[in-house]
């Protein structure tokens, strides 16, 4: 029970030290102030617009480069104050007003196509349009006044947000390591548990899947923010170090992606002896559970934690390796031997990263350096391109966004009509709901829609008990502020709780202006309801778009990055001075096509149950390539911390083989008939000189122990390990290869008749 309440302290703590509280209290303030100010000058009347064009243009502020930031909130001022004016012209016909709804929204809801920031600017406008319903301005006078201060507005929300930005800068920075170090510290925890739960695999590795596709998009955003503020403001020691924690977290993901292991031979291996992984099961859970400690002092600071259990955890499973050898038996227990060392020699070099985190956060003078130059790290930088010929290219009933776009703007129109023509009061806000709710994706969606309902429900229920208790004005007006903080800040991490925290905004705001509180919370109910309804609805029924449908392209983004990531790892291993820079770059590229790939595999099981054809055969061809990246990681990551030998024929004809396959399989999701072909008696040979070579290792060891040198030279060591990697990663990369191409041709044969 302690330990409970003392973790609800902590995570309490971390939220209200935490960026998104931090940029709820910005956007309380932003509209606190500009009410406070025009009451106290006695002209209320201009600090509603104000207001609103301050919340209109906040959802374009999210972490990133602050040229992007500006840029974002300066076009959202733009569009919204465009938007409110045509929507206000054309209140007084309300035929007119439908049809300019509903181009509207298309139009807007199709910005999206240009990415993330450019999707939250769209969903500004969408506001406009919904809010500029609930606004009555009767002449062209008070419009253009209106439209002044909305700009007004927009600007002061701006200067507020780099006001804030200047005092706490690091603000995002700290967050999102925050997050990505506790994200990867849940990764390793949960490889922890595939290595000894045979029986919840496939669980497990779903759950591994998720989160790594939620690192990616950490290590994405975290790109944007710590390189482009790199340049922007030079080589600063706070810059640098934050730079290398998120490096050495960038190379903690890689070493755990690469030590995804072929399980069933771990079983054949291990069998019944499955004690001698516990260490290992152990040295994980430990190290994970470590680096979820580092994250929380990212933004509470504090002591480092204690060291010690990470150091004897690591010589357990030194000590495991002795035990098996001890029972097992050399040469009988060589290749288990050879398994368990080369998990060590992961583990340790994950430890080394995290001590590296270690030394940086404990501020260890010359702990390293970051020698990336301008024009390296412009490389690591996903650029969003802006050409109008991207949203022309989506006007098409087979771009899911275009179908999305004339949803929503079918939608909005059908709820604000039958709204408004049954005399529901406040009827925009069915249509506000509809545009908060509804997603290109059915199941997200519906998820929302569910959270929306609940979320208001306890927030009526909350607030109808307080309205109960008290009549007190300046209760309502100081729960008025606090929930509005609270919705903010929680509105991204749990919709739940932000729409309860809106519920309870907008009852306290509307029982300052009207006694009956309860009128509000009624209509607030029906209004939220029968929007959810509407949208879950027109995602099933208008234009659905499922998702197998949309799928061909991020599997070829996936294959394709899997294979340039495979020919980059052949040219470190030929030459790691000339080659680690490509070979960096290409990793980035296959891991976030890995991650698009994850996440459209989610968005699959979210749609229903009669929508997700062929789930089987997709989810082996996401295994498939999840698990031809982490074999590659682990050639990749063994290059870039070992000493290697030099690369030998065999290993460059099956490189050729295993690429072929992969090009092969990508071939035919273009819907191409040319087909590469390479000699499978070519790839055999080599295979077999490979583990000729590896054989040879072996006897040459087994002799030195009937000599009696049982203590093995190091050098020797590290060539039978490299030779044992090398030649079984390889042997499992020829066979997933041959697997995919398979499946890729099974997906092919089934969905081009659909």
């Amino acid at each position: 029970m302690q330990n409970k309440i003392k973790n609800n302290l902590n995570t309490i703590e971390l939220f209200l030290k935490g960026s998104s509280f931090y940029r709820g209290i910005v956007l309380t303030i932003s509209i606190i102030i500009p009410l406070l100010f025009f009451f106290a000058i006695d002209r209320f009347e201009f600090a509603p617009s104000i207001v609103l064009g301050a919340f209109l243009n906040a959802p374009s502020d999210i972490p990133g480069s602050l040229k992007r930031k500006i840029n974002g909130v300066l076009i959202s001022i733009l569009l919204t104050t465009v938007i409110t004016f045509i929507i206000l012209i054309s209140k007084p016909v309300f035929i007119i007003l439908l049809l300019v709804i509903a181009a509207l929204s298309f139009l807007i809801s199709m910005i999206s196509v240009y990415g993330f920031r450019a999707s939250l600017i769209s969903f500004s406008g969408l506001l406009a349009i919904v809010l500029s319903l609930a606004v009555d301005k009767p002449d062209l006078q008070q419009i253009l006044v209106h439209i002044g201060l909305l700009v007004v507005g927009g600007l002061w929300y701006l200067g507020i947000s780099l006001l804030a930005g200047w005092i706490a800068p690091k603000k995002d920075d700290d967050q999102l390591l925050s997050d990505t170090l506790q994200l990867t510290g849940d990764y390793l925890k949960i490889r922890a548990k595939l290595l000894s739960k045979p029986h919840k695999r496939e669980k497990f590795s779903k759950k591994a899947l998720v989160i790594q596709t939620q690192i990616s998009e950490k290590h994405e955003t975290l790109r944007e923010l710590l390189l482009e503020g790199r340049k922007r403001s030079g080589r600063s020691h706070s810059n640098e170090r934050r730079l290398l924690i998120f490096i050495s977290s960038v190379d903690i993901f890689e070493l755990a992606l690469a030590n995804t292991l072929d399980y069933s031979k771990i079983d054949s291996l291990f069998g019944l002896k499955k004690q001698h992984l516990k260490a290992f099961k152990k040295m994980n859970k430990v190290m994970g559970n470590h680096l979820i400690t580092l994250s929380e002092l990212l933004l509470k600071k504090g002591q480092l934690p204690d060291d010690t259990i990470l150091n004897t955890t690591l010589d357990e499973t030194i000590q495991a390796i002795q035990d098996y050898k001890s029972e097992v038996k050399l040469p009988k227990a060589r290749e288990g031997a050879i398994t368990l060392r080369n998990l060590n020699e992961y583990q340790k070099h994950l430890l080394e990263e995290i001590k590296s985190i270690r030394r940086v956060l404990g501020k260890v003078k010359n702990s390293s350096k970051v020698v990336l130059r301008h024009q390296d790290s412009k490389q690591f930088l996903t650029l969003q391109e802006y050409r109008f010929n991207i949203i022309v290219q989506n006007f098409s009933l087979k771009s899911p966004m275009f179908r999305h776009a004339l949803r929503i703007s079918i939608a909005i129109v059908f709820g604000f009509a039958i709204g408004s023509l049954l005399g529901v009061k406040n009827a925009y806000w069915i249509a506000l709901t509809i545009i908060v709710i509804m997603r290109p994706n059915y199941g997200l969606t519906k998820e929302r829609s569910k959270n929306r309902i609940i979320g208001t429900l306890i927030g009526a229920v909350i607030a109808t008990a307080i309205v109960l208790i008290t009549k007190n004005t300046i209760v309502y007006m100081v729960l008025a502020v606090v929930s509005l903080t609270f919705a903010f800040s929680l509105i991204q991490q749990s919709y739940k709780a932000g729409a309860a925290f809106i519920t309870l905004n907008i009852v306290f705001v509307y029982s300052l202006m009207d006694p009956n509180a309860f009128t509000v919370i009624q209509y607030r109910v029906i209004d939220t309801v029968f929007g959810a309804g509407v949208a879950v609805l027109a995602n099933y029924v208008l234009f659905p778009s499922w998702e197998y449908r949309n799928l061909d392209s991020v599997i070829l983004e996936a294959i394709q990055a899997n294979t340039k990531y495979l020919l980059a790892t052949k040219k470190l291993y030929h030459n790691k001075e000339e080659n680690n820079l490509e070979y960096k770059v290409c990793r980035k590229e296959a891991f976030l096509a890995m991650s698009n790939l994850n996440a459209a595999f989610q968005r699959l099981t979210q749609d229903p149950k009669s929508k997700q054809k062929e789930s089987g055969l997709i989810y082996d061809i996401v295994t498939l390539n999840y698990t031809i990246l982490s074999a590659i990681a682990s050639i990749g990551s063994y290059t870039v911390n070992n000493h290697t030998t030099r690369p030998s024929e065999e290993f460059d004809t099956l490189i050729a083989g295993i690429s072929t396959c992969l090009k092969n399989a990508a071939s035919l999701l273009v819907k191409s008939d040319t087909q590469m072909h390479y000699k499978p008696e070519n790839m055999k040979l080599a295979q077999e000189k490979l583990l000729k070579s590896y054989d040879d290792l072996s006897q040459a060891r087994d002799k030195d122990i009937e000599a009696g040198f049982v203590e093995i030279d190091s050098d020797f060591l590290l060539h039978l390990r490299e030779a044992h990697l090398i030649t079984n990663q390889l042997i499992w990369l020829k066979t997933l290869s041959n697997n995919l191409q398979k499946a890729t041709f099974k997906y092919k044969a089934i969905f081009s008749k659909s």
